[in-house]
């Protein structure tokens, strides 16, 4: 496989239920090895490059029975599937008690064929690993208790909600600084020489099954954020911080191995300095259900580097569903902003459809939803419009100014960025208000001045013919309903 692109595009997938529906589906049990090539077509999609497989390693048995006696869990269950059954309830993909993948989905042998089958696609492997914490069950609390961090009976005995007890010795539950700790997992230590040369095999091995790791709330690590969180028994800080150790170390062995970190609390660039390729951006995410288009630009302006290294998206397994949450004007608005913007972008099986639950990823089912057919064609012409513009490979992107008129502010309501790639040029204007918006858009490509020009619309056969020196100064006249877009070739000047 080649260098992954400068801006990949990435579909996760949460394998259990996909595999458990796929066995619906075809009337046989299906394992990784064993997709049918249709199925493998549906994920591999035109101007997908990546495949994020979220949750093939194996599930603790003891984190599930936790989990099956949490009532609040329980309820979350319930809320998301009402008919459940026990059965439905597989324990979290995020309670690891081994870095192998789950027999029930295929063992290795199944993961490796899947990495093939996506390979002979065109598309690259992710798979996930979980840095703050491990199952109760995980080999590491016998074997290598130094990579956790540990309590007293008196601790256990105080707050037996924040430590447990295992192998004769009290460890403490995973937390982050913010809230109680998470009753199914434990705490591993960032300060422990041996954590961290452990984290390097780990992350090596998984570097052998795949292209790329998502690393599960990689800020946690930070010692920082880590001392914040467990003060003295962390014991001293070392000098370096986690990420830079073990990032480089495991590069020596998988030069192109792609790093992606979950992140929050605007650690993004912080996260990037120590060695993760795309950091998630929140942010983003958060402006555009809540906020207007000056927001949005705002953060825009950001250092054109920083926004290489974030990953956009408009939902994933841990957000809610896009269609719950968005009117489908606004969701369809938004789609286009994050799958032209620079750095990596991420789609969520289910999204495309139109699936409004999203159910807990403790459960190996979820409930049966109507296709938004209209809305799954939308998204497939965009991401193959997109991925054929050649707009995700690099070139030059850049944040366009919006102006108007003294009477007539609306134009504050647009957001404009154009392209400019070997392939081609290409323009984005997005109306982010539900009321009509009007502006002009200077073009930035100065060979277009002295003849006619022509636009056309990537997601339909529309054109426009227009004045390129109008187009160069005052710009481009643009006048969009509320909600709506521009997604436009531009031919440049002879």
């Amino acid at each position: 496989m080649t260098v992954w692109p400068e801006h990949p595009v990435i579909y996760e997938v949460n394998t259990l239920i996909w595999l458990r529906e796929l066995s619906s589906r075809y009337g046989r049990p299906v394992t990784l090895g064993e997709v049918p090539a249709p199925a493998w077509d549906e994920v591999a999609l035109p101007g997908v490059d990546a495949v994020w497989l979220m949750g093939v390693w194996e599930r603790s048995p003891a984190g599930l029975e936790i989990a099956l006696r949490d009532e609040s869990l329980q309820a979350s269950f319930r809320a998301a599937l009402p008919d459940l059954r026990p059965e439905d309830v597989a324990g979290s993909p995020y309670c690891v008690r081994n870095y192998v993948v789950d027999a029930v989905l295929g063992g290795p042998e199944g993961l490796a064929e899947a990495r093939a089958q996506l390979a002979a696609r065109g598309v690259r492997l992710i798979l996930d690993y979980v840095p703050n914490h491990v199952a109760p069950d995980h080999p590491w609390l016998t074997e290598r208790p130094g990579c956790l961090v540990q309590g007293t009976p008196d601790d256990l005995a105080r707050d037996p909600g924040a430590f447990l007890e295992a192998g004769g010795k009290v460890f403490a539950r995973g937390r982050d600084p913010y809230f109680a700790p998470w009753p199914d997992v434990v705490q591993l230590n960032a300060f422990s020489d041996e954590l961290r040369t452990a984290t390097v095999d780990t992350l090596a091995s998984i570097g052998d099954q795949a292209d790329g790791v998502r690393c599960d709330m990689a800020m946690l690590l930070m010692s920082d954020v880590f001392a914040k969180t467990w003060g003295e028994r962390a014991g001293t800080a070392p000098a370096e911080d986690f990420w830079p150790y073990v990032v480089p170390k495991v590069r020596e062995r998988h030069p192109d191995l792609l790093f992606v970190a979950e992140a929050y609390w605007d650690l993004e660039w912080a996260l990037q300095q120590q060695g993760f390729d795309h950091c998630y951006d929140k942010r983003l995410y958060d402006r555009l259900l809540h906020e207007g288009a000056d927001s949005v630009r705002g953060h825009l302006r950001a250092d054109l580097g920083y926004q290489r290294g974030l990953v956009r998206f408009l939902e994933n397994h841990d957000e809610p569903r896009a269609a719950a949450t968005l009117s489908p004007e606004r969701e369809r608005a938004a789609a286009v902003t994050v799958a032209t913007l620079p750095g990596a972008t991420l789609w969520h099986e289910g999204q495309f459809e139109g699936r409004r639950v999203r159910p807990p990823v403790f459960l190996s089912r979820r409930p049966d939803e109507p296709v938004d057919k209209e809305l799954l064609a939308f998204y497939h012409q965009l991401i193959a419009a997109v991925g054929a513009s050649g707009m995700r490979t690099g070139g030059e992107w850049q944040l366009l100014d919006c102006t108007g008129w003294p009477d007539n502010p609306t134009h504050e309501n647009l957001i404009a960025w154009s392209w400019t790639t070997d392939s081609g040029r290409h323009l984005v204007v997005v109306n982010l208000s539900e009321q009509p918006a009007q502006g002009r858009v200077r073009l930035p490509w100065s060979d277009l001045g002295g003849g006619r020009r022509q636009l056309t619309e990537l997601l339909s056969e529309l054109t426009y013919d227009r004045d390129g020196d109008e187009l160069l100064d005052p710009g481009l006249y643009v006048e969009l309903e509320g909600l709506r877009w521009h997604l436009l070739a531009v031919m440049p000047g002879s």
